[in-house]
């Protein structure tokens, strides 16, 4: 198993608008209305219809999802934290690393947050405070993401904290019967030292 025993530190880090905390217990119900979300289920890839993403989920799905969240703090390949808001502490979504390559210290990064936290400047901040900790104290070496061709509000998040792109998968998924590019986005430690010095006009 590629581990990183860094992993096994299920950190708290706090921001102007939001924190990023390890899974509670009782989080697992709100990730999974979020999960359930149509228009989160389209931009994740889980579904590849609108019919699909409206349907009604089915019931063994809940327990999956609470032991899946449940599990989530003992895991020692990958980090998983819940993004909250500061002042409520309602949950809002998660960012993740996972897929760890120990030869490397590549990682590969995904986010997942609510339709209704969109536009209100949390996942840039939630990013950028994920990302400076993946790469200050994990010490990464780089941070990977894909995104679909559908989703170019998530791009910009992704280019405005530093990622950059670095490929195209041309027609690789498909929604509605119409294809779409998935694209790949990377982040080097010499991308984010340039930008945190002042390098980078982005």
């Amino acid at each position: 198993m590629k581990i990183n025993s860094n992993f096994m530190i299920k950190p708290v880090l706090v921001g102007e608008k939001v924190i990023l905390r390890p899974f509670e217990e009782r989080d697992w119900e709100i990730m999974y209305e979020i999960l359930n979300e149509p228009d989160l289920k389209k931009l994740t890839g889980s579904v590849s219809s609108d019919e699909e993403a409206y349907a009604a989920p089915q019931p063994e799905e809940k327990e999956k999802i609470r032991q899946w969240y449940m599990t989530r703090n003992e895991q020692n390949n990958r980090l998983d934290l819940a993004v909250v808001y500061k002042e409520s502490d309602q949950v809002i979504g998660e960012v993740v690393f996972n897929e760890y390559d120990e030869e490397t210290d590549n990682v590969n990064f995904r986010v997942l947050l609510s339709e209704a936290s969109c536009n209100k400047g949390v996942g840039t901040e939630a990013l950028s405070m994920f990302i400076q900790y993946g790469i200050e104290e994990l010490e990464l070496h780089k941070i990977s993401l894909e995104v679909y061709s559908f989703n170019p509000r998530a791009e910009r998040v992704y280019q405005k904290v530093g990622f950059k792109l670095e490929g195209i998968k041309r027609e690789e998924f498909i929604y509605n019967q119409e294809y779409f590019d998935t694209k790949i986005y990377g982040l080097l430690k010499a991308d984010y030292l340039d930008k945190k010095c002042g390098k980078l006009d982005i």
